[in-house]
């Protein structure tokens, strides 16, 4: 398959959350720079609004970068955001409840709550110049319809990337590709896609994810990440090399 696939690396952010996992800032600028030097396209560096400790750390990863962009997690919330903008990420990417569950029941708003703030925080970050990528939080139960609806108004946003993520890791292969397949071709987005491994199948879903068409694959060192982990970075290269281009093998760890 004669195509570039990016690989978009959030060990800093959702590696951070496995259990028992906790990095000191030299330990994450290190690895930084490690996947900087291994050509890694992206690198999400974390969440400016955990604080102040956290924000410094991004800061450094900045200033360190040769050839990653760097991007910063965020809720569509403009305080979120403004910490951001205080580190100077490459990329500001929005998180947005898309599932039934997560706005009705988990955050007790609805449908309209969720559009009029995304296009609220979407027009505040680009006004300050920076690019916008936006994850679909809980894509995986949420009705692809709405998703499409969703990426049509993004795309009136001039936002052009769209994160399919199973945060609660429900999806298998069969299911990612109708998904992804679905959005691509009702829609003009660049697909990302962000798996969890709760089945054993995080590197089989994110192969599969980018044989359906998504462009970006998010991934981790070891496969680490909230619960049972994320896509394993090492596995994820080394299943596809010779498949895709612009994927490197990384050194031994």
């Amino acid at each position: 398959m004669n195509r570039e696939i990016y690989i978009v690396d959030t060990t800093l952010r959702d590696g951070e959350q496995a259990p028992g996992k906790a990095f000191t800032v030299n330990q994450k600028v290190e690895i930084a720079k490690y996947l900087d030097s291994n050509g890694i396209y992206q690198i999400e560096a974390g969440t400016p609004a955990m604080g102040n400790i956290e924000k410094d750390c991004i800061i450094q990863i900045v200033d360190a970068m040769e050839n990653s962009f760097v991007s910063t997690w965020n809720r569509i919330n403009k305080n979120d955001i403004k910490h951001s903008i205080d580190c100077k990420p490459d990329i500001i990417h929005l998180s947005v409840p898309s599932s039934e569950i997560q706005i009705y029941s988990n955050l007790r708003k609805d449908k309209t709550w969720v559009e009029n703030k995304l296009k609220d925080c979407v027009y505040f970050t680009k006004e300050q110049g920076y690019e916008v990528t936006i994850g679909f939080e809980d894509a995986s139960r949420a009705d692809i319809k709405y998703l499409i609806h969703l990426c049509e108004v993004l795309g009136k946003l001039d936002v052009h990337r769209v994160r399919y993520a199973d945060t609660v890791g429900i999806l298998s292969p069969s299911t990612t590709k109708k998904a992804i397949t679905t959005l691509i071709e009702n829609t003009n987005m660049e697909i990302e896609i962000h798996a969890h491994n709760d089945f054993g199948m995080a590197t089989a879903i994110s192969i599969e994810g980018v044989k359906s068409g998504a462009k970006y694959v998010n991934c981790t060192l070891d496969g680490i990440g909230e619960r049972a982990g994320n896509c394993n970075i090492q596995e994820f290269i080394k299943a596809t090399k010779g498949f895709f281009h612009n994927i490197r093998q990384l050194d031994e760890c």
